[in-house]
C-alpha cells in the first residue's frame, strides 16, 4: 500500500488525536454535572463542524463521504479519524459514548472507552461475546463463566437459553452472591469471566464489588457489572476494580422512554486468558470496530440524541427520585397488606450496611445542599403482598397513578409482577433460584411528588380490604378523540 498520498490526513489525524486527548482531559477536571450536560462536545468542534449547534446535531446519514480516495482508503483502514457507515459508527452516536466513557471513569484515574448499542440486551450479548470464543490453541477445551442467578430476565434468557442450552457454555450459577467462597468454587482454568449485576432487578442483591474483582484478577479474568439500576450517579464499578460495565440506556439514564439503547464501557488494559492484545488494549474500541462492525447491533443517531439529551440531568433525577423512593418503602414496610419491602435504603435491609459503602451520589460533597458525602439508594424498589398471587394481582390492577408495565427508570413511576413479566420465561424453578416469588410487585418511582404515590399504593392495597376500585373513563378524549365506544353504539343501531 502506498501510503504517500496518505500523509497529510496521517499527520492531520495525529494532530487531531492530541487536541481531542487534550480535551478529554480537561473535561475530566470538571465536576459530574458539567461532564453529563457537555460531554465531548466542545465549542470548537460547534463552530467548525456543526454551524454552531450548541446542542449536539442527529446526523441521520447512513454513510459519510470523503474528499478523495486518500481519505477514504485511510479511513477503512481505521488509519485516521472516521465514521464511514453507520452500522459501526456516527457523531451523534459518538457524542453519546464519549460523555458514557467520561461518566463511567469519574472520579478514578482509569481512562475508559464506549460502545453504545441498540439496547442493553445487545450490549450483554457484545460484552460477553468477546470472551466465548473458541481457543486456537486448545479447540476443544470447554468453556464457562460465573454469574449470579440474580438478574434481569432477559440476561437469565441470554444466559441459560443462548449459551448455556444452545450453544454449550456453562453457566455455573452463584446463588449467594455475598458468599465470595461460592464465586471462588466454581472457578477453574476454563472460566472465561465473572459476572453480576448490582443492584439487581427486581430483588435489589448486592455483593462486595471489590472483593469479587480481585478475585476475578487472581484468575486472570475480567469482571463485568450490570450497573443499570444505580447509573454513575450512585455507583461506578469502574472504580471499584471491574473492568467492563454495562448499561441498559433505555432505563434510568434515558428517563423519558423515548427510545431503546445499550453501552459497553470499558477499562483500558483489561484482564483476560485470551491471546487478543488488541482487545485487551481497548475492549470497547474493539467492539465497535470489529466484532459489532460485522454483527451489526447499532444504535440509531436519532435515539442516541434522545439518550444525551436525558443523560444531562441523571444526578439531579437519581437523587430526587431516590429521596421519594425512600419515602415509598417506609410507608410500604408499615402497612399492614404489606409481607416484605426489598429496598436496599432500609436499615433493617440485611445488605443495607454493604450498599451504603458502595451507593453514594455523586459529588454531593460539592453540593451546596449537602456539603458531604451522602447515600442514596437508587429508584427500584419491590415489596411482597401480603396475600397470594391472585390477590397480588388485585392490588396491581389497582393502580391509578402508578403505570402498569415492564420497563423501569422511567421520568413516571411503574410497576409490574416479574413473574408474570420480565421474569415469566425463566420458569418456577429460575424464579426460585433468584428469590422472586408470585406475590413480590416491583415498582419504580419517578418525579412525582411521593405523597401521590404513596396515596396510590394505598389505594391499591386497601382492595385487599374488601374495598371496590370504580374507575371511569371518558367518551372523548382531551384532545378530541372519540372513543371506540361510540363506534360501537353506531353500528348497533344498524
Amino acid at each position: 500500500m502506498d501510503e504517500s498520498g496518505m500523509n497529510r490526513y496521517f499527520e492531520a489525524a495525529a494532530r487531531a488525536d492530541q487536541w481531542h486527548r487534550e480535551y478529554r482531559e480537561q473535561m475530566k477536571q470538571c465536576r459530574f454535572d458539567t461532564i453529563a450536560t457537555h460531554g465531548i462536545y466542545s465549542m470548537q468542534e460547534a463552530l467548525d463542524f456543526n454551524q454552531g449547534a450548541i446542542i449536539e446535531p442527529v446526523y441521520m446519514s447512513t454513510s459519510q463521504a470523503f474528499r478523495d480516495s486518500d481519505e477514504m482508503e485511510a479511513a477503512l483502514g481505521y488509519k485516521i479519524p472516521t465514521w464511514c457507515y453507520s452500522r459501526i459508527a456516527n457523531p451523534t452516536i459518538y457524542y453519546l459514548e464519549g460523555v458514557l466513557a467520561l461518566l463511567e471513569g469519574y472520579g478514578s484515574e482509569v481512562e475508559t472507552s464506549c460502545i453504545a448499542t441498540s439496547s442493553g440486551m445487545s450490549a450483554i450479548q457484545s460484552a460477553v461475546d468477546a470472551f466465548l470464543v473458541i481457543d486456537p490453541k486448545n479447540p476443544g477445551a470447554p468453556m464457562n463463566f460465573v454469574a449470579t442467578t440474580q438478574v434481569y430476565g432477559g440476561t437469565y434468557q441470554q444466559f441459560s437459553m443462548r449459551k448455556d442450552l444452545e450453544h454449550g457454555i456453562e453457566w455455573r450459577k452463584v446463588v449467594h452472591s455475598t458468599d465470595l467462597s461460592e464465586w471462588e468454587s466454581l472457578i477453574d482454568e476454563n472460566t472465561r469471566f465473572l459476572y453480576g449485576e448490582m443492584p439487581s432487578n427486581p430483588c435489589l442483591s448486592f455483593f462486595d464489588l471489590a472483593r469479587v474483582a480481585a478475585l476475578a484478577h487472581k484468575y486472570g479474568i475480567p469482571l463485568i457489572i450490570d450497573s443499570t439500576v444505580a447509573t454513575p450517579a450512585l455507583l461506578r464499578p469502574i472504580q471499584h476494580g471491574a473492568d467492563i460495565v454495562i448499561q441498559s440506556v433505555t432505563k434510568s439514564l434515558a428517563t423519558s422512554g423515548f427510545g431503546i439503547s445499550g453501552a459497553v464501557i470499558s477499562r483500558r488494559n483489561l484482564v483476560s486468558k485470551i491471546d487478543n492484545p488488541e482487545m485487551k488494549a481497548d475492549f470497547a474500541n474493539y467492539l465497535k470496530l470489529l466484532p459489532n462492525r460485522d454483527n451489526g447491533p447499532n444504535i440509531s443517531p436519532m435515539n442516541a440524541v434522545l439518550a444525551l439529551n436525558d443523560i444531562r440531568t441523571i444526578r439531579m433525577r437519581m437523587d430526587h427520585m431516590s429521596r421519594s423512593t425512600m419515602k415509598v418503602a417506609q410507608f410500604l414496610s408499615q402497612h399492614k397488606n404489606v409481607e416484605r419491602v426489598e429496598y436496599l435504603g432500609l436499615s433493617n435491609h440485611p445488605l443495607h450496611d454493604l450498599a451504603s459503602e458502595y451507593l453514594y451520589l455523586v459529588d454531593a460533597e460539592y453540593d451546596e445542599q449537602y456539603g458531604a458525602p451522602v447515600n442514596r439508594y437508587g429508584h427500584l424498589m419491590s415489596f411482597l403482598v401480603r396475600g397470594d398471587a391472585g390477590q397480588t394481582r388485585d392490588v396491581f390492577d389497582a393502580f391509578t397513578r402508578i403505570w402498569r408495565a415492564t420497563d423501569l427508570g422511567r421520568i413516571k413511576s411503574v410497576a409490574t409482577i416479574p413473574a408474570i413479566s420480565t421474569h415469566s420465561q425463566q420458569g418456577e424453578e429460575g424464579r426460585k433460584l433468584a428469590g422472586i416469588p408470585s406475590n413480590l410487585i416491583r415498582l419504580c418511582i419517578g418525579v412525582e411528588h411521593p405523597d401521590d404515590i404513596i396515596k396510590d399504593l394505598d389505594q391499591a392495597l386497601s382492595v385487599l380490604d374488601g374495598k371496590k376500585l370504580k374507575v371511569t373513563s371518558p367518551e372523548f378524549s382531551a384532545g378530541g378523540s372519540s372513543s371506540a365506544r361510540m363506534g360501537i353504539n353506531q353500528m348497533l343501531k344498524y
